[in-house]
């Protein structure tokens, strides 16, 4: 009995738009008689970029437009209870004006003993996105197994080539031989210099503490700056509102100077020009899913430039190790930015065309908690 009444008290307090709330699908109620709004849940907010405040009491057509596939889903989904599915573009309405069409899957379904009606959508371009960041963390997660077994593999026979090396050079009597030897070593210098690149992200574990992306940046800055102090210029656009957030302070630094240090070197011949530009901006988005983990708050950074952009071969696996738009590059930098973001459960995604490329930081807002006990925590 006591049983029944805690289940029965649950029950009670439980409210089923807060369980819309969570879904990460764009839901509205509709009253099937008048075709009003009567509930939008936050995902759709987001979508819509308009308040359910401002939604409730409107029409469908007021946020799409008039739209006679949506009016045949719903007159056929009143008619028959039948859920109705599709693939649709769905414009912008009398509420919305200025924003963009959007390709979306959308589903009419008519709520049983109720004048209701769900009507939810996800945007396509939105789930293609998703997907290709799950790809690339399972892609970042082997090739951090890799590029670590492989770095201890290689690790060990270097010491005793440079070794065999410099007793060599110390036996040989002809000192234009000792040429050959001094390559060596510096070869191998080279290449220990890589594998300890690869493994020091592995070997130091995060120290987490509160950071204020805005010191970071402006530290990323005056770096790159002073490496390239003629031609170039980072222009800031902050938002000065923004929570500190939780996470690894060195390792921030790091992955965005890796990002902003890249980018100052894709400008070079914008630097000779004189018109170079690197755009630092920063903004808080609610309600985001990063690698199907939904979070009520994400830090967005993002690095522009005015580049020749990303080759089209290469940007599908550009974080990749060893993929380099550059002739000189070693192909690391952005493979170690996209570790130490995924580190902070982020995600760094990218778009380029020629003129302007847009490396957008991700990184959910958490707590001391979740940061220390990070599945990705002390891996490369």
């Amino acid at each position: 009995m006591r049983m029944f009444k805690t289940r029965a008290a649950t029950a009670a307090l439980f409210n089923p738009t807060d369980a819309l709330d969570q879904m990460p699908n764009s839901v509205m109620l509709l009253d099937r008689n008048t075709r009003a709004i009567i509930y939008a849940n936050t995902a759709a907010e987001v979508s819509l970029k308009i308040s359910r405040k401002i939604l409730i009491g409107y029409e469908l057509r007021d946020v799409f437009g008039e739209h006679q596939n949506l009016e045949d889903m719903i007159s056929k989904c009143c008619l028959d209870s039948v859920t109705q599915r599709i693939d649709i573009l769905l414009h912008h309405g009398p509420l919305r004006p200025d924003q963009k069409e959007f390709l979306a899957y959308v589903v009419f379904a008519a709520l049983e003993g109720s004048d209701l009606m769900v009507f939810e959508w996800f945007e396509i371009d939105q789930q293609r996105k998703t997907s290709r960041e799950e790809r690339l963390i399972l892609q970042a997660r082997a090739n951090k197994d890799l590029m670590r077994n492989l770095a201890h593999e290689i690790k060990n026979p270097l010491g005793g080539i440079r070794g065999a090396a410099q007793l060599l050079d110390y036996e040989l009597p002809d000192p234009a031989l000792k040429e050959y030897t001094k390559v060596m070593i510096k070869e191998v210098d080279r290449l220990q210099t890589l594998v300890d690149r690869l493994l020091a992200p592995h070997k130091r574990q995060k120290v987490i503490s509160e950071v204020n992306i805005h010191e970071v940046l402006e530290r990323v800055r005056s770096i790159v700056l002073a490496e390239f102090p003629k031609g170039l210029s980072i222009t800031r656009f902050y938002d000065v509102s923004m929570p500190e957030i939780i996470g690894d302070k060195e390792l921030m630094i790091q992955a965005l100077l890796n990002i902003v240090h890249n980018a100052a070197q894709i400008l070079e011949d914008r630097r000779l020009e004189g018109d170079a530009k690197i755009e630092l901006q920063t903004s808080i988005s609610r309600n985001v899913t990063i690698a199907k983990k939904r979070f009520k708050l994400a830090l967005n950074v993002h690095v522009i430039d005015n580049g020749p952009g990303i080759p089209a071969d290469i940007i599908d696996h550009i974080f990749l190790p060893l993929v380099s738009g550059r002739a000189s590059g070693s192909g690391l930098g952005l493979t170690l930015a996209q570790s130490f973001i995924q580190m902070h459960g982020g995600f760094i995604s990218v778009h380029s065309e020629p003129g302007r490329t847009d490396f957008h930081v991700q990184i959910p807002y958490t707590t001391y908690e979740s940061q220390n006990n990070s599945e990705l925590k002390g891996d490369i």
